[in-house]
């Protein structure tokens, strides 16, 4: 299954859909978000996507409350946000943490939405969001197969089936023992839906092991600078280090190919001198039914097949063949 998000598609056989999860890493700011838009024009990712919502309507827990407060933007900024991109010939997203949110970014028209793995269970939300009839990625940190399994359902029976899922781990940061990148791979084998990985690690080399397994889709959070305040700056990529992600995967996409078996242009000088082709060992006079002591098998592949020996033994010289010759089927009737 393939699905579309504005020009390109996301699926098998598609260049892996990178994204930069800028999530809440502009700490409020529109200005440095918009910065961290024309970094990732630059870097050269699919899409940017950040978080949309009002602390009040998703967030009791003291303990967070002024971390996400602080990290608020405005949602007439969203609008502003999301023309910037749209100026800037990115695509942009965001996570919507409630209906209203959802409802704003509706209305910006963005092409797709994220379930961020908390919100896995949120069925109201769900559901809301699954009626707008566009592109869901659903993160599935956290989760169990029956808990997908039920957000898949949530979805569809809002006649929605265009989903994508994320293996994740909701780890900040992810330890390297707990990537369990496997599960991805479980995910491709149990739905049709596009499969990925959305990162919360600090590095670099848990996408690239992803994109080798065959991600359609990989997340990683994004910074300006890691050194800025914030809950996310530390596990998150500067531009110079996405830059090569985003590299590093692109050749890894060369590498895994398509799934078919064939030779390989670069292959073909060798195909011809380290393949062999049907010899006469000796002389072979015209009109001499070809016996197998007659003929060897040697390179270069410039001749017969060796493949085609009991057809070649059957045969007779139509002309004379010289020693050492290669056998080829003008010489033989």
């Amino acid at each position: 299954m393939k699905i579309k998000i504005s020009k390109k598609q996301i699926g098998d056989n598609c260049p892996t859909f990178v994204v930069a999860e800028a999530g809440i890493n502009h700490n409020g700011s529109l200005k440095i978000a918009k910065k961290m838009v024309d970094q990732a024009k630059i870097i050269g990712v699919d899409a940017i996507k950040f978080q949309t919502f009002k602390t009040e309507e998703f967030n009791s827990n003291k303990k967070y409350f002024k971390i996400f407060k602080n990290a608020e933007l405005r949602y007439d900024e969203f609008e502003e946000l999301a023309d910037y991109a749209k100026n800037k010939e990115i695509i942009f997203f965001s996570t919507p943490f409630s209906e209203k949110s959802a409802d704003v970014l509706h209305k910006l028209k963005v092409p797709m939405f994220k379930i961020a793995s908390g919100d896995i269970t949120h069925t109201p939300l769900l559901k809301h969001i699954a009626s707008m009839k566009k592109p869901i990625i659903i993160s599935t940190g956290m989760s169990n197969l029956k808990e997908i399994k039920n957000a898949i359902c949530n979805v569809k029976s809002k006649k929605n089936n265009k989903i994508i899922l994320m293996h994740s781990v909701s780890a900040y940061p992810t330890p390297y023992n707990e990537v369990n990148m496997m599960a991805m791979n479980l995910l491709k084998g149990k739905f049709s839906y596009p499969i990925g990985y959305s990162d919360n690690g600090p590095g670099v080399l848990v996408p690239q092991v992803a994109a080798s397994l065959g991600a359609n889709i990989i997340e990683k959070h994004f910074t300006l600078n890691k050194k800025m305040k914030g809950p996310d700056q530390s596990l998150s990529i500067n531009p110079k280090e996405f830059q090569k992600l985003v590299m590093k995967i692109r050749e890894i996409e060369q590498i895994l190919g398509k799934k078919n078996k064939h030779s390989q242009p670069s292959e073909q000088e060798t195909k011809i001198a380290a393949r062999r082709s049907i010899v006469a060992n000796s002389i072979i006079p015209k009109g001499t039914k070809i016996r197998k002591n007659m003929l060897s098998i040697k390179r270069p592949a410039t001749g017969i097949s060796p493949s085609k020996l009991n057809i070649v033994i059957k045969k007779h010289a139509k002309k004379r063949i010289l020693f050492n010759q290669t056998i080829k089927w003008d010489d033989i009737s």
